[in-house]
């Protein structure tokens, strides 16, 4: 909890400072480039606007919690407020630079991929007005044509995953850009067609190209990829924590891999969070065999091994919910697996040879939790609800091994 506070403290800094020297360094840019008394005071007075609404966005987003940003941006909001330092005094140079050289597409899909789409969209927005703003003779056609092109490039970047295919998107956004290039700035010019016309608005595509490929590359080793060899690692049966599991107590440890392989099957079947499933089946008795299962009594060893962060949250449902709380899909995968597991394994210890009805068991299991309330507790709609009961039934083979 004093991590959590001392965390919170420390952004809402962060949210000062953006706010504080927005202002500040536009008042001095605009001083240094000899705008009038009204034109400093009106840049200052619309910066600290543009900044506060951001900052409010970025408030509204981290008040709904992790599920405000995309990917881990919840847990790394200081990633964006560098990159929002450097989009700012990027706009200020920028506009001492023709309009037909800015880069302001890569940045929109930065922004957005480091918050959210909202918030990307919106500082984006903010970044190139300050540069129309500044500028000795800005107009609505590049505030325009910036804007659309970074709609479109958000939307075209805004689900990436490790397998998604960057080129597709990079060809729309970029041809995007190069039509509005073209629209407001060769087609209006009052000369002759020529090849240096086209000069600027190449070297802005390749600029937008080379920071796209770069950043991009970047988010998919330290963001995307990252997560999921994180996965990888601990959902791993040679892990050291059940290699560890399975050398103190071998009923534990065939009970976890059992229960995570069902409850896997429950979560790719209906679009559960898969990953998170196997984790929370693997790990959440890893602390049986010293009489540990209070949640307080293992979250260390979740921390110390670095589970990402969505499965240390669903451990920590699963484990010692909040009274009250509604339980994800993910937990009841979980919990009905892992019943169903134990009540086989228990039948099978008491008489190998024992003859087991397993769709008489696993409707007794179901229909014992809807008539205790269990199901109260958990976001699960009927039609759920029944797929789990089909995929549970399927696995009659399955169940036959754990003989």
């Amino acid at each position: 909890m004093a991590n959590e506070n001392s965390s919170a403290k420390r952004i809402k800094l962060l949210y000062s400072v953006m706010f504080s020297l927005t202002g500040l360094l536009v008042l001095v840019f605009s001083y240094l480039t000899d705008k009038s008394i009204e034109a400093i005071i009106r840049n200052t007075i619309v910066s600290l606007m543009m900044s506060g609404t951001v900052i409010f966005m970025l408030l509204d987003a981290s008040a709904r919690g992790r599920e405000g940003f995309m990917y881990d941006n919840y847990d790394r909001r200081d990633r964006f407020v560098i990159v929002y330092f450097v989009g700012l005094v990027l706009s200020l140079v920028l506009s001492l630079v023709p309009n037909q050289f800015w880069p302001y597409l890569a940045v929109f899909v930065m922004l957005s991929l480091l918050s959210n789409c909202e918030i990307g969209l919106a500082t984006g927005v903010v970044f190139v007005s300050l540069s129309v703003m500044l500028e000795e003779s800005g107009g609505y056609s590049e505030l325009f044509m910036y804007v659309l092109a970074g709609i479109v490039a958000i939307a075209m970047f805004r689900d990436l995953k490790e397998n998604s295919s960057i080129g597709l998107p990079t060809f729309v956004s970029l041809f995007m850009q190069a039509v509005l290039l073209v629209a407001f700035n060769v087609l209006f010019l009052n000369r002759t067609l020529s090849f240096n016309l086209f000069v600027l608005p190449a070297l802005n595509l390749m600029l937008n190209l080379i920071i796209l490929l770069l950043f991009l590359n970047l988010f998919g080793v330290y963001v995307i990829r990252k997560s999921n060899d994180m996965y990888m690692e601990i959902n791993d049966p040679e892990f050291h924590l059940l290699v560890e599991l399975k050398e103190k107590d071998k009923d534990e440890y065939y009970r976890a891999i059992h229960t995570a392989y069902l409850a896997e099957r429950i979560a790719l079947g209906l679009g559960f969070n898969a990953r998170a499933v196997k984790t929370c089946s693997y790990y959440h008795r890893i602390g049986a065999t010293e009489g540990k299962l209070k949640w307080e009594e293992v979250k260390q060893i979740y921390e110390d091994n670095n589970f990402p962060t969505e499965a240390v949250e669903l451990l920590h449902e699963y484990t010692e919910s909040s009274k009250g709380s509604v339980k994800s899909k993910e937990s009841l995968a979980v919990m009905l697996s892992e019943t169903v597991i134990a009540s086989i394994m228990y039948l099978i210890k008491k008489d190998k040879d024992i003859k087991i009805d397993y769709d008489q068991l696993i409707d007794s299991v179901l229909d014992k939790k809807i008539g205790e309330g269990q199901l109260k507790d958990f976001d699960v709609t009927f039609r759920e609800f029944d797929g789990i009961r089909k995929i549970l039934k399927k696995e009659k083979l399955y169940y036959d091994f754990l003989r």
